[in-house]
């Protein structure tokens, strides 16, 4: 059975960074595309970050670009989210996705695996 279990938020000043981990289990992951997603409250899941798990390929979303770096480590099964520059509207609970194939790209359809979430909240 395949677990993702994401780790790493908590509450940081704006400004600040923070480092999210996803570690997965439970399936072979060396052809799996891995993603991360957020939702503040009230609002939609959306696409932050996504990475090729062979090829190290990455995609991002407008918003992150020159703050967040999505990178993996395959020999842990790891996928990681490194958030710099926060802001107070990157609060949110922040969710680690895995594709069937080797997807990731924005599409939440495409993605079958999903963690519990972590929390970031970001303070002015």
């Amino acid at each position: 059975q395949v677990q993702l279990v994401e780790s790493g938020g908590g509450l940081v000043q704006a400004g600040g960074s923070l480092r999210l981990s996803c570690a997965a289990s439970g399936g072979t992951f060396s052809s799996n595309g891995m993603a991360w997603f957020r939702q503040a409250a009230g609002k939609e899941r959306e696409f932050a970050a996504g990475i090729k798990w062979s090829g190290g390929s990455t995609y991002y979303a407008d918003y992150t670009k020159g703050r967040f770096t999505i990178s993996r480590d395959n020999a842990k099964n790891t996928v990681y989210l490194q958030m710099n520059n926060l802001k107070p509207e990157d609060t949110a609970n922040y969710y680690c996705a895995a594709a069937r194939g080797d997807y990731y790209g924005s599409n939440r359809g495409r993605y079958d695996y999903w963690g519990q979430g972590t929390q970031v909240t970001v303070s002015s």
